[in-house]
């Protein structure tokens, strides 16, 4: 006995584990929603380029879009111009947009836009980058300031991460005269940046500059300078103006590089203004939109997998442990008397049609009715089977006839009375009548009202939304569930009804 109670805690301890492990993970890890409710912002991005054509020349624009290679994926992406030619390139990292034409004049205007949001993904995507470069070759007064400069940032330093933050605050401090010679007059970020780049590279540190896009809406954009080196494992990026190390969330890489965003050949006066708006979307169907626009299979092997009419289907079974739980809870701990456990929940399931108040109604139309046939017919003597065959008739024919003078009165809603489950009234009816025989009708009449009690509130737990969005998209929560059922089959202690049964013995022994 001993150890048999021990292989049930054992077992009841690895179900609630797993369960709470792998619905942990789907949350924690995968980023799955807990609520229906959630939202995930949307990006509109659209860049707008305009220039002047040359009348007589053949024009190519280039401009560089998104990578989107790592936490944003593309939901989509469109290219807007009139009479001109579009191809997408990859080069170095980078993405690259080509529209050309024979022939164009006067003012020129292009589109570019893009839809996106963060990735969904489980699985971190690998990168890789230069952990080495050669150094940028410098002589004369540049070589001895560079030189100056980096003997301080080595010693204020422990690691290639303090190493560049050193170098940036260094190469922004314009009291320092080394500074001052290697800017020569020119205190703007990307000749900053240059300057720390030839200092990293004599130190044989990589680096590389990144042109970001802040998402946010309804402000004008310019693209931001990051300076960015790798480690080994991931990318670090720093900001260039105060060697702060970190991209902020809200920054979408544009593009890597010293080129400019565009290059016109044909034309001139070329600019390129952005504008950004966003909306929000149900964060499921987000996910599985940029499921689709990726390789990413979190949803895969999920319920969100199957076709979405089996997907209703099984958002009605998964919820059928539930009910399952709520009569195990009435029945064992509170001690509600029913007609067995799952023909409350069996009846629930139907009052999901009829709904609550009118299925009500039926069942007890159909059950009264059937119990007086029932009684009509012990009468005959008939054998069991028989008898049951002329019960299930007669609520085939009851349902049909009430289903019928519904529809006739305008009551649409009588119509659904069909899909209560047959046997089940017809097993109900007949177990009614011999718990009526056997312990009187006062008894049969609380069982009847015990089995309406526990059906209806099962329907009603059944019927949140939030709980079958919750056990649909986390079905390892059913794991939990058993570990409860299985820790419930163990209860011998007293009923809540048992309670007020034996209050008088309590009184006797005062």
């Amino acid at each position: 006995m001993r150890s048999l109670t021990l292989h049930l805690k054992i077992l009841i301890t690895i179900l609630v584990v797993l369960g709470i492990s792998v619905t942990a993970y789907q949350i924690f890890v995968l980023g799955i929603p807990v609520t229906e409710d959630a939202t995930d912002d949307l990006w509109n991005i659209d860049a707008k380029v305009e220039f002047v054509a040359n009348p007589k020349d053949p024009v190519k624009i280039q401009m560089f879009v998104p990578p989107l290679s790592r936490d944003f994926v593309s939901l989509n992406e469109s290219f807007i111009s009139n009479n001109y030619g579009v191809s997408v390139n990859r080069t170095d990292g980078n993405r690259k947009v080509t529209w050309s034409a024979r022939r164009a004049k006067g003012n020129q205007t292009l589109y570019y836009r893009l839809v996106l949001t963060k990735r969904y993904s489980g699985e971190k995507i690998k990168v890789k980058g230069p952990t080495f470069r050669d150094s940028i070759a410098v002589e004369g007064p540049e070589k001895i300031a560079a030189e100056a400069l980096l003997a301080p940032i080595r010693q204020h330093s422990a690691d290639v991460e303090t190493f560049i933050s050193e170098a940036i605050k260094r190469t922004n401090n314009l009291n320092d005269d080394n500074v001052k010679l290697l800017l020569a007059g020119d205190p703007s970020t990307p000749h900053k940046a240059k300057i720390v780049e030839l200092l990293l590279s004599i130190a044989h540190v990589p680096v590389e500059k990144v042109h970001t896009i802040r998402l946010v809406a309804d402000q004008p954009q310019t693209p931001e300078l990051w300076l960015r080196s790798f480690n080994g494992n991931d990318w670090l990026y720093f900001n260039p103006e105060t060697g702060e190390q970190g991209l902020p969330a809200d920054r979408l890489l544009w593009w890597t590089g010293d080129e400019n965003l565009i290059t016109v050949d044909g034309g001139k006066k070329a600019m390129v203004t952005f504008s950004l708006n966003n909306s929000e979307m149900n964060a499921i169907r987000l996910a599985k939109l940029t499921d689709e626009n990726t390789d990413a299979n979190f949803l895969e092997y999920s319920l969100y997998g199957l076709p979405l009419q089996t997907q209703q289907t099984f958002m009605i079974m998964v919820m059928i442990p539930i009910g399952v739980l709520v009569i195990l809870i009435l029945r064992n701990l509170i001690g509600l008397q029913t007609l067995g456990t799952f023909t409350p929940v069996l009846i629930a399931l139907a009052f999901r049609e009829t709904q609550l108040g009118f299925g009500i109604v039926l069942f007890t139309i159909i059950t009264a009715l059937g119990l007086s046939l029932r009684s009509y017919l012990e009468h005959l003597k008939l054998q069991m089977l028989p008898r049951l065959s002329v019960v299930l008739t007669f609520v085939v024919v009851l349902i049909a006839a009430i289903s019928l003078f519904s529809h006739k009165l305008g009551l649409e809603r009588g119509l659904s009375v069909a899909l209560f489950p047959m046997v089940i009234l017809t097993m109900t009816i007949e177990r009614l009548s011999i718990t009526w025989e056997e312990r009187g009708a006062n008894h049969a009449l609380k069982v009847a009202i015990g089995t309406l009690f526990a059906a209806s509130l099962a329907h009603i737990i059944m019927s949140v939304p939030e709980l079958i969005y919750f056990v649909f998209t986390f079905p390892a929560i059913l794991l939990i569930l058993v570990g409860f059922m299985l820790a419930m089959g163990r209860y011998r202690g007293y009923r809540l009804t048992e309670l007020v049964r034996f209050k008088a013995f309590l009184k006797a022994d005062q």
